[in-house]
């Protein structure tokens, strides 16, 4: 007995468990996230409007023309048709400037760096909300999440209110990550002493799953947080749980986090030093062993070096520290 006829059956388990899979690209909560599936979407659709009529014509014509088939026309000094040409060429051209065209404003209009109106962002909000700035760092192999508004900071969690437009700062200790929450926005990446934007805001309440998307060692696969979108009431409560149980991120205890960690736990920090993220963007981490990149440019470019460790940073208040960060 032959299994070939039974062989595509074995295929069904597969699809089985594939329609129990979260789709979150095709259902996201952000709005960033919408654009970008709705810019998806309307390129396969257009895709689609060639490539579905030239597979069913491929099969038409191949079954009209089969060599068992007497009742077909057979002209074998056909050789040209303007009408043929015209479909086969403008057909596609068309569909190419469209697609174009779609693309050229999405993608623009997507962009990471682009500010989100607050207005837009607010939806159906009575008042629409300030932007919130949130900066983050990609470490081996957990995120460390800062907030500048609140003193306050979070390792493998970050939360937001919905509504509110988000301005991500992004930068790495170490090596280059992907930053990306699939329900919020697009992947952006991290890398140790530049730094990357991403602005985004999330529509829905809800806990998404947010993880590194690019391989950065060892640990990688571990490297995952939750984006909370939470309303503004349970959102003040958040931070008042993070103050009341964190402790201090100081030089010493980030020296400390900096360190290989692997399925590291969630983390609240009260309060942190004001210039962390700077020393970090600039490499001037003391106990690390790191070196200014803005001292050694200011030394290339003719200027006095600066003092930019976050010891200073934490600590001195002088015009010449402040320019340096």
């Amino acid at each position: 007995m032959s299994w070939k006829p039974f062989r595509n059956l074995l295929l069904v388990p597969l699809f089985l468990m594939l329609g129990g899979c979260n789709l979150v690209v095709l259902h996201p909560a952000g709005q960033v996230a919408v654009g970008e599936r709705d810019l998806l979407v309307a390129s396969t659709l257009l895709m689609c409007l060639i490539i579905v009529p030239v597979m069913i014509l491929v099969a038409v014509i191949a079954y009209r023309y089969r060599q068992s088939n007497r009742q077909a026309n057979y002209d074998p000094d056909w050789e040209h048709s303007i009408q043929l040409e015209l479909i086969i060429w403008a057909a596609p051209l068309l569909i190419i400037i469209a697609l174009g065209a779609l693309t050229w404003i999405g993608t623009h209009k997507l962009d990471p760096y682009r500010p989100i109106d607050s207005a837009s962002a607010a939806g159906t909000a009575s008042k629409p909300a300030d932007p919130m700035t949130i900066k983050v760092v990609s470490l081996d192999w957990q995120w460390l999440f800062l907030y500048p508004k609140y003193h306050i900071a979070t390792v493998n969690q970050i939360a937001a209110p919905v509504g509110v437009p988000i301005r991500f700062r992004l930068t790495s200790q170490t090596v280059m990550d992907s930053f990306f929450v699939p329900a919020l926005a697009g992947q952006i990446y991290t890398m140790a002493g530049m730094e990357t934007r991403l602005h985004a805001v999330i529509n829905k309440v809800g806990s998404f799953r947010g993880f590194s998307a690019n391989i950065s060692g060892d640990g990688f696969t571990d490297m995952r947080f939750r984006f909370l979108g939470m309303s503004g009431a349970d959102f003040k409560k958040w931070v008042q749980k993070v103050r009341s149980s964190g402790g201090d991120l100081n030089p010493t205890t980030y020296a400390e986090l900096a360190k290989p960690t692997r399925n590291g736990p969630v983390k609240y920090y009260a309060k942190y030093s004001p210039k962390l993220y700077e020393a970090i963007l600039h490499r001037c981490i003391p106990h690390l062993d790191t070196s200014c990149t803005n001292r050694r440019l200011a030394a290339a470019m003719g200027g006095q070096p600066a003092h930019g460790t976050m010891a200073h940073a934490a600590g001195d208040s002088s015009p010449r520290t402040a320019a340096a960060n």
